[in-house]
Parts: C-alpha cells; sequence; structure tokens
C-alpha cells in the first residue's frame, strides 16, 4: 500500500525552501524529513531545486465552467489546477516526463462536456479532471466504459461506489456528508441556545442536480432527529433578487438555512434577506463556503457558517498561494478554491505518479490500481489525509464547521463525520 506519497516530507521540504526564501521559519515536520523517491520541491523564485520536464508528455484532460453558472467558483479552481500541473513539471514532473493539460471551458453545459470529453479522450489523455455533478453524472458510463480515472469538482453521493463508478474518484466529503454535518452541528446549536422543541430547517439550493444531490439524505437525517421536512426552494439561474424565495422561507418559519450553491447567488440572498429582516442562520456547503462570499455579502456575511472541506491555510496550502504569489496569478482573493483546485490535481497526479515508479503501463486500470492503494496520502492539512480503497472511493470523510467573524472564517468545530 501507498502511504503518504508526495506527502508530509515533500510539503514541508517545499515550505522550507519558500519561507527560506522570503526570510521566514519553515515549521516542523509532521512526517518524514526526507521526500519518498518521485516526489519534488517547490523552487524560491529564480532558482532550480530539479531538473524541469522533458520528454514525451502524459496528457490529462479537463474541463472547467469559465462562463456558467458556477464560473465564480471554478475560475478559480482551474487556475489551481494549472498551477499544479506547472509547479511539477518545474520540478521534474512525473520521473521527468511533463504532464499537459488537455482542458477547455465547458460553460457548465452537460451537452459540451460530453463532447469534450469525448475529443481529449481521443487525444490520447490518461486520466480526467471533471467539474460538475451534473456532467460528472452523465458522463460515468462513459468513464467506465473508457476505463478513466475520474477526479470530479462534484461531490455527489452517487459517485463513491466503486460497484457503480468504478473509476471515479472523492476528494472531499460528498454533498451528502456536508449537510448531515452542518444539520448535526445545528442541532447542537440549537440545543445549546437553550431550545426544547425540535428548529425548523429549509434548504436555498442551486436549480441543478448539483444543487439536490444531497437533499434526500439531508431530509432523512433531519426527519430521524425530529424536525419536520425541510421546505426546498430553488434559485433561478440568473437571478438578481432572490427576495420572493427568502419570503417563501421567512413565511415557513426556518430557524437555519443550507444553502447549496455557489457564492453569487448565496451572497445575493444573504444581502436580500438581511433588506427583508429576515432572522435566520444561514449554513453554507462547501461552493459558498469562502472568501469570494464574504468578499461578495460584506458586513451581511457575518455570522454565516459553512461546511469547508479543503482548508485554505498550513504547509500544503502555502505551497500553492506562494507559487501564485510568485507567478504572478491573480484568483481574485479566492484561496480556497485555488487551493482546493490545485489539492485535487496533487491527488489525480499522485495516482499517475505511483504507476510510474512502479513500472507499470499508463492504463486507466493501472492509475486506478494506483489511486486504490492511496493510504493516509497527506495534502499538508488542506484536507483530512486521503485514503481510496478497492470498495470506496470517498478519499475523504470529515471537515470542519466555519463561522465568518469579523469578515473571515474561523473554525467553530474540530473535524466531524456525518456517523
Amino acid at each position: 500500500m501507498l502511504k503518504r506519497w508526495i506527502g508530509p516530507g515533500a510539503l514541508t521540504a517545499a515550505l522550507s525552501v519558500l519561507l527560506a526564501a522570503c526570510g521566514g521559519a519553515a515549521p516542523a515536520a509532521t512526517g518524514p524529513t526526507t521526500a519518498p523517491a518521485g516526489a519534488t520541491t517547490a523552487p524560491a523564485s529564480g532558482e532550480t531545486t530539479a531538473p524541469v520536464a522533458s520528454g514525451e508528455p502524459i496528457r490529462i484532460g479537463a474541463i472547467f465552467d469559465l462562463t456558467g453558472a458556477t464560473a465564480d467558483v471554478s475560475t478559480p479552481y482551474s487556475q489551481g489546477q494549472k498551477a499544479f500541473i506547472e509547479w511539477k513539471n518545474a520540478n521534474g514532473g512525473i520521473a521527468g516526463r511533463p504532464i499537459e493539460l488537455l482542458s477547455q471551458d465547458y460553460a457548465y453545459d452537460v451537452a459540451k462536456a460530453e463532447e469534450l470529453y469525448t475529443q481529449f479522450v481521443g487525444e490520447g489523455v490518461v486520466a480526467f479532471s471533471g467539474w460538475g455533478t451534473g456532467d460528472t453524472e452523465a458522463l460515468r458510463p462513459k468513464v467506465t466504459n473508457d476505463q478513466m480515472p475520474f477526479i470530479s469538482a462534484s461531490y455527489s453521493a452517487e459517485l463513491t461506489d466503486p460497484a457503480n463508478t468504478p473509476y471515479n474518484f472523492l476528494t472531499a466529503p460528498t454533498y451528502s456528508d456536508q449537510l448531515v454535518i452542518a444539520m448535526k452541528w445545528a442541532l447542537e446549536d440549537w440545543k445549546a441556545k437553550g431550545n426544547t422543541e425540535a428548529p425548523k430547517f429549509a434548504y436555498l439550493i442551486n436549480d441543478s442536480p448539483f444543487g439536490r444531490s444531497p437533499l434526500a439524505d439531508g431530509t432523512e437525517f433531519a426527519e430521524a432527529n425530529g424536525v419536520a421536512t425541510p421546505l426546498e426552494v430553488p434559485s433561478p439561474r440568473g437571478a438578481t433578487d432572490l427576495t420572493p424565495q427568502l419570503s417563501q422561507i421567512k413565511d415557513s418559519g426556518a430557524n437555519y438555512v443550507f444553502i447549496q450553491n455557489v457564492s453569487s447567488p448565496a451572497a445575493l440572498a444573504i444581502k436580500n434577506a438581511r433588506s427583508l429582516g429576515l432572522d435566520v442562520q444561514f449554513v453554507c456547503l462547501n461552493w459558498c463556503a469562502n472568501e469570494l462570499l464574504v468578499k461578495l455579502a460584506g458586513a451581511d456575511a457575518e455570522g454565516v457558517v459553512g461546511t469547508i472541506p479543503f482548508n485554505p491555510t498550513g504547509p500544503g496550502a502555502e505551497v500553492a498561494l506562494n507559487y501564485a504569489k510568485e507567478k504572478g496569478i491573480d484568483f481574485g482573493g479566492a484561496d480556497s478554491n485555488f487551493v482546493q483546485g490545485w489539492t485535487a490535481m496533487e491527488i489525480l497526479v499522485a495516482g499517475i505518479e505511483k504507476t510510474v515508479a512502479d513500472g507499470k503501463e499508463l492504463t486507466g486500470e493501472n492509475i486506478k490500481a494506483s489511486l486504490e492503494s492511496l493510504t493516509d496520502f497527506d495534502t499538508g492539512g488542506v484536507t483530512q489525509p486521503i485514503t481510496f480503497t478497492a470498495t470506496d472511493h470517498a478519499g475523504s470523510k470529515a471537515l470542519r464547521v466555519f463561522q465568518i467573524k469579523d469578515g473571515k472564517w474561523e473554525g467553530l468545530t474540530d473535524f466531524m463525520t456525518a456517523e
């Protein structure tokens, strides 16, 4: 089994170089101080610590939403993915071979996603990085038939069981787990405030498979804990005023509103709610629990709670963010989403790298087996250590709950699971 492939040793070494260049001190190592075979470290500005990759490239396909309904978070995510590839190539690539990323905007259009996937597979990609829930779920039969290792930015629970989706891998707790964790926190918060009756819940969601992905599991959990079936309120795409939707929530008497959407519509909802005098606790799942929400909602975001699977602080995040700073990459202050993209690509590349290190051909079946051997893969504190197995492709089961205080996300809890 593979343990800590390009893990804490590599990340700590990388951070040491970067901090030394800036005159700072590196943190104490949390794992091996010598990077495992095949690992590389990040160069300081103007300094090369490993040969630049050359030779026959290894191709990875990717689709991003740069102009569609989720472009606000997909754009910095895409920048993180591309930056990781650049960083990796500057440090020797995979056993000296460069990685070539074939990517394109699909504008959140499922048909376009299917077209681009087919195109990139025809151009020889050995693995694929996807984006949305609708397109990832639509591509499942092709991904399985093509034996294409596939890591997506969708965390739909439908993608975790290798018996049904043998080539899909998730790098964060599923949307269902995120919602259950958020509800567990809400029940604890409600009780801590001295309430004895059950709270009322509502959903404010993206009107798409992404928005609805966790609702059945969340409702089952709520009802099992004495909470009435939550009100489901979709947010129309492109809406500039969500007052009608929020009025529905106000009339329902909801105490907690769980938002499964991206940052821009979530910020609009929060601002509209303040104008409406709606006194509820908003709880964002992954794609609106980020810096963009604070930037867009301003002071109205104060007190919003969020489930954040990707921590934009710590050694792993510092490698990514310092590289972006060195290269002048402007991702609009969306640290979480940039680091999220970087980390997801890092995990996908780890499977490819392990396959090469084992002297095996870069087939989908071999890369899948390598990913399934990742055990406690250390992302430098960005996520819980990632573990995939042949029977479970949900690599992470835990996250922390945060709250916006004085304009910044601050941790409220230790790592929580849906169990």
